[in-house]
């Protein structure tokens, strides 16, 4: 791999060559080399790593996302997110991978070309031209290097106002047409873990920015009849034809008359999708239907008849791709995970009124899944009487009660709520919450419970009880995409992705460890690739072919070294804190009738966590480093 290594201590850059299979592989590499678990996530000389896959520029689809791998602020272990189709344009720089460290005195872009790497002051420009955020600053970075921009075909990574003042900074990238306007469907956000604060408040880095005329690294992935070759032998039909099948989900299932995450799970999950901060786990099967039809009619329904039904506004993330996975309702693109964070996970079943936050959250440039979990938990407190409305920055108390829940009318009232917490975290003018965004929830919550362990005698309920984390560390923490799944919450090395058994289902614990760290594997392999997960049905059966036509026999030991890494850094998963997310496991365990586990004390929870522990372990063959 061609990589750039720049030091903005020094506003110096080196090109060379690196040995690695991919993105993934070179930040493991990196942070490796470097110890940084010995150092703090937003210490300058913690690596952070930006790069694309070896298959890019050929005739592979889907193989086009930029990764990013860091130290997480948030987990204080190694994680890595990734973003769509930005690797399009920035392979024409004709560098693969960009590692960062040091500290830039003021806030600077990266330009790169196939002319070289320069570091830029830049100004942070959140309000442009009637765009707010990540939107504005991408605005204003086209018009400020506009020939750069033209000449080069380029495209932006940036990082919005959150990364600058928050834990849960994302890096984003939105694809601009030769006038600089954006382009529909094509915008994405590499937010799990905290990328864009290690990117901002480690580095002072604002953009990077990236294009030319480069292509292909390799001819073998240029040539349509040696990629059907090496497809034909597992799947026994072309290409083409195995691309088209396995990704009927993202594009349009004919058999559900929708199409893309979001259209999808809510017909397919239906009653198991989780509602209010995953307090529906402890409803009865009729009272998660009842909410489950107001969700279909009132959030999904409204999206389904204009996407499908009358507009059909379906695009890709930027690259050449058939799997048009991104559909944008007047203007919007709408994904499963944000849109579930600010709509049903909230207490929002009103589609309409999910957009405005959605749009909020992306323009901040934050996690929407964290933001889920967070605005979830404050409400719940707020519900429980931990916290008083007036102490979180909201002029009223949210329905956070499923039960009392009436969804026209509270949906409205819980999104207007949500409006202004979301300023609050990260514009400030509550104390609990600027400590929210400061330490994140675990941290945040053993705080309030010392701060007001009167209210939490009066409750009888702890402020983490009504969150869902996986704890790391000591104070390390991640939350988990939205499904009611104990995969989602078990003692994996790396949460907050699918490198697990994210289905609804429940297992003896050494099963399911074995079940989840298959997934993981495959997971970390098909991101080192640089492609897109929703590609994993054709690709992964022939990833190992395809990594050979570039001349790399795969490494299948990542998510070993992830796992390596996060013992050195103190990082590795701990026993569950949190009542609620124990209740993951247990509600599924009794929802599929599992008779050998009755999860009746906290005993039970803690064996069956410490056999999962162990067998993965087991698997991985780590001992205590």
């Amino acid at each position: 791999m061609r990589v750039a290594f720049v030091d903005l201590s020094r506003a110096s850059v080196e090109v060379r060559e690196v040995d690695a299979q991919g993105p993934v592989s070179l930040g493991l590499k990196v942070h490796e080399e470097a110890e940084s678990w010995r150092r703090d996530p937003l210490s300058p000389e913690s690596p952070l790593v930006i790069g694309m896959g070896r298959f890019v520029g050929g005739r592979l689809m889907g193989v086009h996302r930029m990764v990013a791998v860091f130290r997480s602020p948030m987990t204080g272990g190694l994680h890595s997110s990734a973003l769509g189709g930005a690797a399009y344009k920035m392979m024409g720089a004709g560098i693969d991978a960009y590692v960062i460290t040091g500290r830039a005195p003021e806030p600077v872009a990266l330009l790169a070309s196939q002319e070289g790497v320069r570091v830029e002051p830049v100004k942070l420009v959140y309000e442009y031209q009637g765009l707010r955020g990540v939107y504005a600053f991408t605005k204003y970075l086209y018009e400020s290097y506009r020939d750069f921009f033209q000449s080069n075909s380029a495209r932006a990574v940036v990082v919005g106002p959150a990364a600058w003042r928050t834990y849960n900074g994302a890096l984003a990238s939105m694809d601009l047409t030769p006038k600089g306007e954006l382009s529909k469907g094509a915008e994405d956000f590499a937010a799990r873990g905290g990328p864009g604060t290690a990117a901002a408040q480690g580095h002072n880095l604002a953009a990077l920015i990236a294009g030319g005329k480069a292509k292909a690294r390799h001819q073998a992935v240029a040539d349509i009849h040696r990629i059907d070759e090496v497809v034909k032998v597992k799947l026994k039909k072309g290409y083409l034809e195995a691309l088209q099948e396995k990704t009927v989900k993202y594009r349009y299932d004919p058999g559900l008359g929708t199409g893309g995450t979001f259209g999808v799970n809510y017909v397919h999950y239906r009653d198991l999708v989780p509602l209010f901060g995953y307090k529906s786990i402890y409803m009865d099967r009729d009272e998660r239907i009842r909410h489950a039809d107001a969700v279909l009619r009132l959030f999904w329904k409204p999206f389904n008849e204009l996407v499908f039904e009358k507009a059909r506004s379906w695009y890709n993330c930027g690259e050449p791709c058939p799997v048009t996975c991104k559909k944008v309702w007047q203007g919007k693109k709408v994904d499963y995970e944000p849109f579930h964070a600010m709509g049903p996970f909230i207490g929002v079943y009103t589609f309409e009124d999910s957009v405005k936050l959605v749009d909020e959250i992306d323009a901040y440039g934050l996690d929407a899944i964290e933001m889920g979990h967070v605005t979830a938990w404050l409400f719940d407190a707020v519900e429980h009487g931990l916290l008083r409305s007036e102490e979180v920055g909201i002029e009223d108390a949210p329905v956070f009660n499923p039960y009392r829940f009436k969804p026209e009318i509270d949906s409205k009232k819980n999104a207007r709520l949500a409006g202004e917490l979301l300023r609050t975290f990260v514009e400030g003018g509550s104390e609990v919450v600027e400590e929210v965004a400061r330490l994140g929830i675990r941290k945040a919550a053993k705080a309030l419970e010392a701060k007001y362990a009167d209210r939490v005698a009066k409750v009888g309920v702890r402020f983490r009880d009504l969150a869902v984390y996986v704890a790391y560390g000591d104070e390390g923490y991640m939350t988990p995409n939205f499904y009611w799944a104990p995969g989602m919450v078990a003692p994996m090395y790396v949460q907050g992705k699918y490198w697990t058994n994210y289905n609804p289902t429940f297992m003896p614990p050494e099963e399911f460890a074995k079940t989840a760290y298959d997934r993981a594997v495959m997971e970390s392999l098909v991101e080192d690739a640089g492609m897109c997960r929703f590609h994993r049905g054709w690709a992964e059966p022939v990833l190992e072919d395809l990594f050979k036509l570039v001349g790399v026999n795969m490494d299948k030991g990542l998510y070993r070294r992830f796992a390596e890494y996060s013992i050195r850094a103190g990082a590795d998963p701990r026993p569950w804190e949190s009542r609620r997310a124990m209740d993951v496991v247990s509600t599924m365990a009794r929802e599929l009738g599992a008779k050998d586990w009755k999860f009746d004390a906290y005993e039970t929870y803690l064996e069956w966590w410490r056999r999962y522990k162990e067998a993965l372990d087991k698997i991985l063959g780590i001992t205590i480093l």
